[in-house]
């Protein structure tokens, strides 16, 4: 970060031009990461027993859990240091850091403490048969090693993407997800490690990526600043904010992650072809969440500096342009699945049964899409605003309709009924967070004129 960062109010520039130049660059980043997820998909797909595909699509969600369950450290760091950068405040922009990569450290350590019990709790929620149950706990063990590790790239990503250096956050995330692949294909094939080897690549990918991250922030650091001092660190004000902004953050990301658990759980009783064929389409919906959560995160980015700055006419414009261009792509996503579904499905597995059950599945892959973008793009609004009860309580209303839903239309119609379920979970968080927009939009100072 240069000496001297200008004011955003000199920066405030949110229109089309501004939100590509920040959402491209996330995007590609962002596309990466569901890459990564269909080469271990793929390379599971192709071994010899279903029950591999299974044991990582099962250890994946444990480290939804385990890991994502902390996604409040990037979209924490994001929105604070957004809103400092909007006010120009150097000071709190290391301030944040600082006080994010402490908390992630701990965070990780205690994972790591508590790995044994938190894993076999995760594994015993997800349910599956037996075969499934060992294959997973084979692809945390390998990968759980790096957990302090992991969480601090989350910090250092969200601090990137608050400052707006979008391309540097999208050479880091490429250079830790091509180092991912790189390694699965070595573990798996040159090893002949099975699904301990696609963990392990994981864990590989996240020291090495931490490395690099903070060898980028140390090239990035402020100059011309005193040096930083435990009591400004943990002065109480900040931690207070930090805490609760977190605390909010965390029940919303707990709650995203149960729904997900909850629906592979429904998915696992119904059998390992089920439980399989749920987790390939979900690759579908990964792929399009990450790829439309780059206007999400520009979002969050420009609506934090409009906050900072107190400018609700940014803001608007912000909202307008960056929901335009959400809807565009929701929309190319869906016609993709339509056109594309099957042959996908057949390049992620081989076991012609799971094939021929997510292609009765795939008109939910190809609906979600445009369901699914409005609480997408309205989720990097809140954060941004760093309005967290707000999301935190949308979120709850959701998942509590969503679990009311999906046994009754699971016990009427089956594991379709199941994938309808979670399009009216995803319909939801649009709809109740558009209910707390207006209230939003008066919080923010007069727009300027």
């Amino acid at each position: 970060m240069p000496a001297s960062i200008p004011g955003a109010k000199a920066r405030l520039n949110c229109g089309h031009r501004r939100v590509l130049a920040l959402a491209i660059p996330i995007v590609l980043a962002n596309l990466t990461q569901p890459l990564l997820g269909a080469v271990d998909t793929a390379v599971a797909g192709h071994l010899d027993e279903v029950a591999s595909l299974g044991g990582v699509a099962l250890g994946g969600l444990v480290f939804s859990f385990v890991f994502w369950g902390f996604g409040f450290l990037r979209m924490g760091t994001t929105g604070l240091v957004a809103q400092a950068f909007g006010a120009g405040d150097q000071v709190a922009l290391r301030l944040t850091l600082a006080r994010a990569l402490l908390l992630a450290g701990v965070i990780g350590l205690a994972v790591l403490a508590l790995q044994t019990p938190l894993i076999h709790a995760a594994l015993t929620l997800l349910g599956g048969s037996a075969a499934v149950q060992q294959q997973a706990q084979a692809y945390c063990q390998a990968r759980i090693w790096a957990a302090p590790l992991a969480l601090a790239n989350y910090v250092i990503l969200g601090w990137l993407l608050g400052i707006q250096h979008v391309r540097l956050a999208l050479a880091l995330q490429v250079l830790i997800n091509a180092i991912n692949i790189a390694a699965v294909l070595l573990y798996v094939y040159g090893l002949d490690r099975g699904v301990t080897g696609i963990g392990a690549a994981t864990a590989t990918a996240d020291a090495l990526g931490f490395a690099a991250g903070a060898a980028l922030l140390w090239h990035l650091r402020p100059r011309g600043l005193t040096p930083l001092k435990w009591a400004a660190l943990f002065e109480r004000r900040g931690l207070q904010r930090l805490i609760a902004l977190n605390r909010d953050l965390f029940i919303r990301t707990l709650c995203l992650l149960a729904s997900f658990g909850w629906f592979a759980h429904l998915g696992a009783k119904q059998g390992d072809i089920t439980l399989a064929a749920n987790a390939l389409l979900l690759n579908f919906q990964t792929l399009m969440a990450y790829a439309l959560d780059g206007f999400a995160h520009a979002a969050e980015a420009l609506v934090g500096a409009t906050v900072g700055a107190g400018d609700r006419r940014a803001f608007r414009q912000t909202l307008r342009v960056t929901l335009l261009w959400s809807v565009l792509g929701a929309l190319g996503f869906s016609l993709m699945y339509w056109m594309l579904g099957p042959w996908l499905i057949a390049q992620l597995t081989d076991q012609m049964a799971v094939r021929l059950h997510a292609q009765t599945l795939l008109p939910w892959a190809v609906a979600l899409p445009v369901v699914s973008v409005w609480g997408f793009l309205l989720d990097g609004v809140f954060i941004g605003a760093t309005r967290t009860r707000e999301l935190m309580q949308a979120m709850v209303l959701s998942f509590a309709l969503f679990a009311m839903a999906s046994w009754g239309l699971l016990t009427a119609y089956g594991n379709p009924g199941l994938w309808a379920a979670l399009l009216l979970f995803m319909a939801m968080r649009g709809v109740t967070l558009a209910g707390f927009l207006p209230a939003l939009m008066r919080g923010i100072g007069p727009g300027k004129t």
